[in-house]
């Protein structure tokens, strides 16, 4: 499998279709309906102590902050599953770790994000790549140990017992 870039985001299909959806909408109808709220809010007078008229502009630019982070995800996505047969950890994989020599205690989590993965309910605590457990064990393989700073300020070393892509 060739090597991914930490900006690459792994969807499944299902995920991919809702993300596009959604961007659709906000596009279309979203934008015209915090439009027309801020049109609304204009025929009341005075702006300055508008409080419809502040929300409504509140809410455009969250919504054009969606719509930015939504075009970006999408732009770099993935759509499928990491390879079975992947030789180093990536986006979209549970990945078992242990911290600093304690063979006996394992942490598993998921290598993503709920969201972006289509991923409601899952057993494990889950990372992103950008995280710094997350960045330190992408392109890590089998039986390698990395360290990463924790916000502490505190180097942790971990090493890569097993990994796997997801699977729901």
């Amino acid at each position: 499998m060739p090597e991914e870039q930490n900006s690459t985001v792994w969807l499944t299909q299902e995920a991919y279709d809702k993300l596009v959806a959604e961007l659709d909408h906000l596009k279309a109808e979203g934008r015209e309906d915090v439009s027309r709220k801020i049109a609304q809010a204009r025929e009341e007078g005075d702006l300055s102590e508008n409080g419809g008229y502040h929300a409504a502009r509140e809410e455009q630019g969250q919504q054009e902050a969606r719509i930015r982070q939504l075009e970006a995800m999408l732009r770099d996505a993935k759509v499928g599953e990491p390879s079975e047969k992947a030789k180093k950890v990536a986006p979209g994989m549970t990945v078992t770790i242990y911290y600093d020599g304690d063979k006996e205690d394992t942490d598993t989590f998921l290598l993503g994000s709920r969201e972006l993965m289509g991923v409601t309910e899952t057993e494990h605590e889950v990372f992103s790549p950008q995280s710094p457990l997350g960045a330190a064990v992408v392109g890590a393989k089998k039986g390698e140990t990395v360290s990463y700073t924790a916000p502490t300020g505190a180097t942790i070393e971990v090493t890569v017992v097993d990994f796997e892509p997801y699977s729901g």
